[in-house]
């Protein structure tokens, strides 16, 4: 993979991730379908990824005053043990059920996506 793709690819989910459409998602399909990365290199980068994108759309919903205090702290409070768990289970599954069980998972969400009407936000 160039340098220069993986910038463009890199600058190109990272916008989409600012406004909300899901670059690490799609940043997991291009690593694995296109780049070569098998599925825990993908979602290491992916990770290091998200804390390098969040705290910029953090800041940017925080001052549209998107974030509920309540709802972070019973997130925090369930996500970080379930989290755990499942990077756990995930050690032990079968990278291709893994990927399975990924590729059902964005179809899920993007038919969802496309059922739901239309939310204004503020």
């Amino acid at each position: 993979m160039s340098a220069g793709i993986a910038a463009a690819v890199g600058l190109l989910t990272g916008v989409l991730s600012g406004c909300g459409v899901g670059g690490g998602s799609l940043l997991m399909l291009y690593l694995t379908l296109c780049a070569g990365f098998g599925q825990y290199q993908a979602a290491g980068v992916n990770l290091a990824y998200f804390l390098a994108c969040a705290p910029a759309a953090l800041m940017g919903h925080a001052k549209r005053g998107l974030i509920e205090g309540r709802a972070v702290r019973w997130c925090v409070l369930a996500g970080l043990p379930a989290s755990v768990l499942a990077a756990l289970l995930a050690a032990h599954m079968d990278t291709g059920w893994l990927r399975r069980a990924f590729g059902l998972f964005l179809l899920c969400i993007g038919a969802k996506e496309l059922l739901a009407g239309r939310k204004h936000v503020r």
